[in-house]
């Protein structure tokens, strides 16, 4: 796994931090469909949460993935350029944005959590209106904000599918 911004630049301890979180523990080094990886790995922070009980702290997780996302999304763009696909940490902020509306309420069965991912990855890929324009914004907040409205797209329609169908 080559991470290193050139052949004669190194890492900063701060820069290893930002790049871990980034790369979401490193699924966006995956050679094929990195932001797939990063989304299963929102899938399975939802899971973990859900199964240890800890869904009431999941919007706190939410938020507080979005604060350090952004820092390293930022601090990472400076030498892999804006949004690179190794920058998965906004496809793990979406996808759990998608699932917050059962966290805490219920538990989602698995074909419900599949129906999340999808919903997800096509909100993700689509980018409706008006998610190409967020992701114009610069830093790391324009990594993000596309994928934040991915997960609010997201968010609502497996909502009203689960309101209207049961979980």
């Amino acid at each position: 796994m080559e991470i290193a911004k050139s052949k004669t630049e190194q890492f900063s301890f701060t820069d290893r931090i930002a790049v871990a979180i980034a790369t979401g523990g490193g699924a966006g080094f995956m050679p094929k469909a990195p932001g797939t990886a990063g989304s299963v790995v929102g899938v399975l922070i939802y899971l973990v949460m859900t199964g240890l009980h800890l869904d009431l702290y999941y919007l706190h997780a939410i938020i507080l993935l979005f604060i350090v996302g952004v820092w390293a999304a930022h601090r990472v763009e400076t030498f892999w350029g804006h949004d690179s696909q190794r920058i998965v940490v906004d496809e793990i902020i979406g996808q759990m944005i998608a699932f917050s509306y059962a966290a805490g309420r219920f538990p989602l069965s698995a074909f419900y959590v599949a129906v999340g991912f999808g919903l997800f990855r096509l909100f993700d890929i689509v980018k409706p209106f008006p998610l190409r324009r967020l992701e114009k914004l610069s830093g790391g907040l324009g990594v993000i904000a596309d994928d934040v409205g991915a997960g609010l797209y997201a968010l609502g329609v497996l909502t009203l599918i689960v309101i209207f169908f049961g979980a």
